[in-house]
């Protein structure tokens, strides 16, 4: 297998160089396209539609970073373009190809957690601000991706709060609710806290489970915690009519194997045998329409619908034009 390194600017292609010195360089994906099976975009999100398109009329198979693109016209027309070729079409969503997600879902499927009734997640750092995209864009993909994973659904509204902090360009803050079928989640994002945090709560009637990426021992835990009612009978109801549970907290062993390893090994296995990918287009089409549908809702400061959204809705693009979806 040949690797070729393509980037615009001439001290980054060096770099590249550096670190991988059998590997073919160039500046653009014209130079070498015909010589290519495969592309990988680690590009600007603002790009992604143009680079990508391009790759898949060239026949290429294409991964591309997250998100998919900046807006669902863009994202649909990929889609439809590697459709068309039949191309393997994947998207970046690596945390699904996290070993404690998916470990977090094996829980979460089998019933030890009991009905569950909320996920909250944060995703928290002081930066890196992005010039071409606010925070939601920057940072929920990686959410929203977990959540339809854990969950096996998409949701159906989404509901927005966001600031711009600093600067008053980008959103830099943002709280966003998103009503799945079977729960309600509960995104809190920001390039503006003085700590990195990276965690998913999942709150069972039965039990908890916490997925900390940060942690090094105890990526997953899971706390034998809970509320249960109590039956209200014919004297004084009591101020509240509940019991608290407590009980163990465990802590399962969590093997870890680098994430963009295993996301880029699976690409490659997808494109020699033509299995559709886990993280598919047709899902990264998904969560752009979720990211679109929060613009929506940061415009008008009222739940957005998000099944059908994009189907002649004009949408806010990134970089605050108007743009038909």
């Amino acid at each position: 297998m040949e690797l070729t390194c393509i980037d615009n600017r001439g001290d980054r292609l060096g770099e590249a160089g550096t670190h991988f010195p059998t590997a073919r360089l160039a500046s653009s994906l014209t130079e070498v396209e015909d010589d290519l099976d495969a592309v990988i975009i680690a590009t600007p999100p603002r790009s992604h539609s143009e680079v990508a398109l391009r790759a898949l009329r060239a026949g290429l198979h294409t991964l591309v970073e997250k998100p998919l693109a900046t807006s669902v016209a863009d994202a649909e027309a990929i889609v439809e373009a590697a459709d068309q070729a039949a191309l393997t079409l994947m998207v970046g969503h690596t945390f699904a190809y996290n070993s404690a997600v998916r470990m977090l879902k094996d829980i979460v499927r089998s019933g030890e957690l009991g009905r569950i009734l909320y996920v909250d997640t944060a995703r928290l750092n002081l930066g890196i601000y992005q010039a071409d995209c606010n925070v939601i864009w920057d940072l929920a993909p990686h959410d929203i991706s977990i959540l339809t994973y854990l969950l096996d659904e998409t949701p159906d509204t989404i509901t927005v709060w966001a600031q711009r902090t600093v600067g008053g360009l980008q959103e830099d803050v943002a709280y966003v609710r998103l009503d799945f079928p079977s729960a309600p989640a509960y995104v809190r994002l920001s390039w503006l806290d003085p700590n990195k945090i990276r965690k998913v709560t999942v709150v069972g009637e039965r039990k908890m489970a916490v997925y900390d990426d940060l942690s090094d021992t105890r990526r997953i835990q899971i706390y034998d915690r809970g509320v249960n009612l109590c039956p209200i009978g014919d004297g004084p109801a009591p101020p509240m009519p509940i019991s608290y549970r407590t009980g163990d907290i465990t802590s399962p062993y969590v093997e870890f194997v680098e994430p963009l390893r295993v996301q880029d090994s699976h690409f490659i296995d997808c494109v020699r045998n033509g299995s559709r990918p886990q993280t598919s287009g047709a899902q990264g089409l998904e969560i752009v329409r979720v990211l679109a549908a929060s613009d929506e809702s940061i415009a008008t400061g009222a739940p957005a619908r998000i099944r059908g959204y994009g189907m002649g809705v004009p949408a806010r693009s990134l970089s605050g034009l108007e743009v038909s979806s």
